[in-house]
């Protein structure tokens, strides 16, 4: 692909990203796409075959930035897990502050596709949360946890089940449930192993 074809695909996941996550994926065509990307609803197929490959990429394109905010907000291995685990859930809680947030956008869009289990969109929500929890529970098992897995999936579970309540209330309380909850997990995990 040369470098213009290569700019205008990013274009239209830069103005996909933008309209996904803020009015979701049913909601917005592809020719409100085009229009903001600049370009003919045609030169979006050209490098799109369909809304649901672009719907794939929008999430594929979130992918490794969301995994580097959360690398980068359980900080440092020094520190102990517990402290760790709570600047993940402090780094959510920031996020969830910024006026533009709408909530986790895998979890959105897999919510909108839920009659649509085998949607490539779905996949790719499903490999991202699975990537999260894969990370988890290495750094779980570097710390010396013994059940590393099986506390990867219960953090996972908190951090989900916070996004979703923080949709429903806006009120970051629900993030510092979460976020004592998995400070004790993560205790307990410790004195297990």
């Amino acid at each position: 692909m040369t470098k213009s074809a290569n700019q205008t695909k990013d274009k239209i996941l830069e103005a996909a990203n933008a309209l996904f996550y803020r009015d979701g994926v049913r909601a917005t065509g592809v020719d409100a796409i085009a229009a903001r990307a600049g370009i003919t609803k045609r030169s979006l197929y050209y490098h799109f075959r369909s809304k649901d490959d672009l719907v794939e990429a929008y999430l594929i394109s979130r992918d490794e930035p969301n995994l580097a905010a959360f690398r980068r907000w359980f900080g440092l291995p020094d520190c102990c897990l517990e402290d760790r685990i709570a600047g993940l859930f402090e780094g959510l809680k920031r996020a969830t502050r910024h006026p533009d947030w709408r909530g986790c956008g895998f979890l959105r869009t897999a919510g909108e596709l839920a009659n649509m289990p085998g949607h490539p969109a779905v996949r790719a929500a499903a490999r991202h949360k699975q990537a999260i929890e894969s990370w988890l529970a290495g750094e779980f098992s570097a710390a010396g946890v013994a059940e590393a897995d099986a506390l990867a999936r219960r953090m996972l579970l908190l951090i989900d089940g916070a996004f979703s309540a923080m949709l429903v209330h806006h009120d970051t309380d629900y993030i510092d449930a979460a976020a004592a909850a998995a400070r004790d997990l993560c205790a307990m995990a410790q004195a297990k192993g």
